[in-house]
């Protein structure tokens, strides 16, 4: 099919770095696990396939973009033979790793919703894919009469990475897991090592969060109506007055004379670098008023003091390769939150400014409390490090 030649052209060229993961991409159908939906939407790239929606319409399964997908597959290193458990049933997911690990591998699905199990079944039988297991089960405790796994694919948002999936690996497992912490999701790649879980990779990446026993619910902290602040963990008693009353007095601007790109990697540095950063999000009507730049809309990293905050921003700047990294501060500290933050972009440029250079793990509440910059999680601690 034309389309799906075409979709793994555009995904050789941003998303997959292997034959072995091109492969499967151009021979299993995707439109078969999507049915209903129009070919171009399908073998679009970059599309999420919505297969189940809320009362509220917000999205509760989906089958991944295709993007998202290769990247997590090329993080797994799949080979011939293996027992791979995947966690979020969609169906098309399941049928590239079987097609990966091919007749002596092994592959289980699970999922918590029989609606969807039911679904990924249909499409998976049509498609030819029946040797596929589909459990219907709570996530968090995995599929242990299938286990031990030489992979774990987690394709739901998970906030912790629970006991049962560490214990169902093999010797040589790897979990790649889009893992939420600090306000941020990443699309962890962890090997076992001494019983805890270090990092081979990662990388951007969010999804469609776990339900079950592993379900979790951010802390939002209202400045007023238009803007609040948004964090994973409990309040940290932030001066909401103070703050609200910030927000709508000057400004000041500063400018770090490093280079802006890869905002990914910059703002994981500047979250697990400070103590309690939480992410600044306000509505549109307060970017078109000019108190804020565009970017929280989407959420970015903010440092607080007290009644003052500060946020990263960007100017174009020729001279550093396109753009230059800044601040804006607000309230009455706003000089020295400005400095503060100024100061981490400006060592992220120094010292940190390129692909991998974090090391994040994950250690059993029994490993007791790491080094350095940590965040306490349900079953365990994520630590993070930089080198």
């Amino acid at each position: 099919m034309a389309l799906r030649t075409a979709m793994v052209a555009e995904l050789s060229e941003n998303a997959i770095s292997s034959e072995a993961v091109a492969a499967p991409f151009s021979v299993v159908p995707r439109h078969l696990f999507a049915p209903g939906e129009s070919l171009d939407v399908v073998y679009d790239s970059n599309t999420p396939l919505v297969t189940k929606t809320g009362p509220d319409g917000t999205a509760l399964s989906s089958v991944s973009a295709a993007h998202i997908q290769a990247v997590m597959l090329e993080q797994a290193e799949i080979e011939p033979g293996m027992r791979v458990l995947e966690i979020g049933s969609g169906g098309y997911n399941a049928a590239l790793i079987a097609e990966l690990v091919g007749p002596q591998g092994a592959v289980t699905s699970v999922d918590i919703d029989p609606e969807i199990v039911a679904r990924a079944r249909v499409c998976l039988q049509t498609a030819g894919y029946d040797r596929v297991r589909v459990v219907q089960a709570d996530a968090e405790y995995g599929v242990p009469e299938q286990a031990p796994y030489d992979r774990i694919l987690v394709t739901v948002g998970a906030w912790d990475i629970p006991p049962a999936w560490i214990a169902q690996l093999s010797e040589r497992g790897r979990i790649v897991v889009p893992l939420r912490f600090a306000g941020l999701s990443r699309c962890v790649a962890f090997d076992l090592a001494e019983g805890r879980l270090v990092s081979h990779s990662y990388c951007l990446g969010g999804f469609v969060p776990m339900q079950g026993a592993g379900t979790y619910s951010e802390t939002l902290v209202p400045i007023n109506g238009e803007a609040t602040l948004r964090m994973d963990g409990p309040d940290s008693g932030f001066d909401v007055p103070a703050l609200r009353k910030a927000v709508h007095a000057p400004r000041i601007e500063r400018w770090s004379g490093a280079a802006f790109d890869m905002p990914d990697e910059l703002e994981l540095f500047v979250v697990t670098s400070a103590s309690h950063v939480p992410f600044l999000y306000a509505s549109q009507q307060l970017v078109d008023q000019g108190v804020f730049s565009p970017a929280v809309t989407y959420g970015t990293a903010a440092v607080v003091e007290g009644g003052s905050f500060a946020y990263r921003t960007k100017r174009e700047n020729e001279g550093l390769g396109g753009w230059e990294s800044g601040v804006y501060a607000y309230g009455p500290q706003a000089e020295a939150v400005a400095d503060r933050y100024v100061g981490l972009l400006r060592r992220w440029a120094a010292d940190f400014r390129r692909r991998g250079a974090a090391r994040i793990e994950y250690l059993p509440t029994s490993a007791g409390v790491p080094d350095g910059w940590y965040v306490p999680k349900r079953h365990g601690v994520v630590a993070v490090s930089w080198r």
